[in-house]
């Protein structure tokens, strides 16, 4: 029978006795997964029954002979639903991605579907592959975060989620302390996290059982796994922490608090590297034991190294269901009345800001086959004559800051057209809105935009944004994260970006 709980979440449990551990059938950790313990690896034949994984192996086909005969980067996403892999060669192409779905069960933490779909994804590199890796570098979520003892690894509280919102008392702590244009005054913040353990005297109680607590973000503690190193973050993850990227180190407002012994000891950036796979996990995966793991960054900074940007003044649009807008600057940009922060990449800065529009506002009126075909008859070179804020329902914060502004998709034309005209047209308005605010800001002019989600795939609004904004828009090189940390592991093997970012 299953067990009620997660086996690494107990305590003086760790990784390594996961890794090391044997199931009830006596076969050995040799495989995969074990339907008898929630997050022990073993080779049980019903494996399948708990955790449903989907693995594809990809562009096998591409020089797969000349690739294996060079030095290769892995670059590991994982993100809210899944993880993916993508294995690239010396000059940036792709020869091999694999993919795994997390499959939770009510019982466990997050922890043992995260560990599952590592070792999947690692195991099902062929070995020919492996035996070329010499760098990795891991993505995460952003604000993703877990308390760890330093020492042994073992999980010292529930995972608290990337979106989990902490409520008025840590949200009121960090705005004693924070300064009013830091990203971590928000209640879903990492900072607001660890106030949480902090008042409710998790850590403290932690550290009188004699555990060393400190915080590991998402991508720090898969890092972890494989290195047995617990002491180091990166940049961009510990910004919502605290972290000043631009001095390299942790303000003084933070590092005099009760609970500064809980920050992660090292910040490095992103790409650089932390340690090598340990004895056990090379054993475990196939990967070399010389193998570097670099350190990480957030899933969203991934993707945006994986679009292609070549430097200042180039931007990443996001349009899926919301929009985001990410520009590269060599100007940082904080300002908390829009929610726009930087993250730091090499010596430039990724400025954004996110708004509420975008393809769920379109959804909300037509399928997909409707917006493909009224879009056919759509004249991009002129304008619709509507002046559309299209918004699932109040409430906007970039560009326009105003929680109780309402969706303004009014005169309704009766051409169904005429109104997806209107719509496509609202939305880029929104998006040339939201580059010159940033701007304003200080960033540096836009120059050109990188189109990723559904947006990227429809010609016609593509030119109804290059008509507002002025600049070229083009389809994202690449659209996965993991691609994106594929490019950092291949920079810390070669101590430089193959891009200019």
């Amino acid at each position: 029978m299953l067990t009620s709980h997660c086996f690494l979440y107990e305590p003086g449990r760790t990784f390594a006795d996961v890794a090391s551990a044997t199931c009830p059938t006596g076969r050995t950790p040799s495989a995969y997964n074990c339907r008898y313990f929630t997050s022990r690896l073993c080779c049980c034949p019903n494996a399948r029954q708990l955790t449903h994984i989907r693995s594809q192996a990809k562009r096998e086909r591409h020089m797969r002979a000349a690739a294996v005969a060079g030095n290769l980067s892995l670059g590991i996403d994982c993100g809210t639903s899944g993880a993916r892999s993508i294995v690239i060669d010396g000059d940036c192409k792709i020869v091999f991605e694999t993919e795994a779905i997390f499959d939770k069960l009510q019982s466990e933490d997050w922890v043992a579907p995260w560990t599952r779909a590592l070792l999947h994804l690692l195991q099902q590199l062929p070995q020919d592959i492996k035996d070329h890796i010499t760098s990795l570098c891991i993505d995460g979520t952003s604000s993703t975060a877990l308390l760890i003892d330093s020492k042994r690894g073992d999980i010292l509280a529930p995972t608290k989620l990337y979106n989990e919102d902490q409520g008025s008392e840590p949200l009121a702590a960090i705005k004693e302390i924070a300064p009013e244009w830091h990203c971590a005054r928000g209640s879903t913040s990492t900072l607001a996290k660890l106030l949480d353990w902090h008042f409710k005297g998790i850590w403290q109680q932690a550290k009188a059982d004699g555990y060393s607590p400190v915080l590991l973000h998402h991508a720090d503690w898969l890092a972890s796994l494989l290195t047995d190193r617990r002491d180091t973050s990166d940049w961009n993850n510990t910004l919502k922490l605290g972290y000043d990227p631009e001095a390299e180190q942790w303000p003084p407002w933070l590092i005099s608090q009760p609970y500064a012994g809980l920050l992660p000891p090292k910040v490095l950036a992103p790409g650089q590297a932390i340690g090598t796979v340990t004895h056990r996990m090379a054993k475990l995966t196939g990967l070399s034991k010389d193998c570097v793991v670099c350190a990480g960054t957030s899933d969203s900074t991934s993707a945006f190294i994986a679009a292609g940007v070549q430097g200042p003044g180039e931007a990443v649009s996001s349009l899926g269901s919301t929009f985001a807008a990410k520009l590269l600057s060599e100007q940082r940009v904080d300002n908390s009345q829009y929610g726009v922060y930087s993250q730091r990449i090499g010596n430039s800065w990724l400025v954004g800001g996110a708004s509420n529009t975008g393809g769920a506002v379109l959804r909300a009126h037509f399928t997909d086959d409707q917006l493909a075909e009224l879009s056919q008859h759509i004249d991009p070179e002129k304008p619709s004559g509507l002046d559309y804020y299209p918004l699932l329902k109040a409430g906007e914060r970039f560009p326009v800051n105003d929680p109780h502004l309402e969706p303004r998709l009014t005169p309704r034309p009766d051409s169904d057209v005429e109104f997806l005209h209107g719509m496509l047209e609202g939305i880029a308005n929104i998006e040339a809105r939201a580059y010159s605010l940033l701007t304003e800001l200080g960033a540096d002019p836009l120059t050109k935009v990188y189109t990723a989600g559904g947006g990227s795939r429809n010609p016609v609004w593509i030119r109804i944004r290059e008509r507002k904004l002025g600049v070229p828009v083009v389809a994202s090189t690449q659209v996965q994260a993991a691609y994106g940390s594929a490019l950092l592991a291949h920079q810390g093997a070669t101590k430089s970006l193959p891009r200019a970012v």
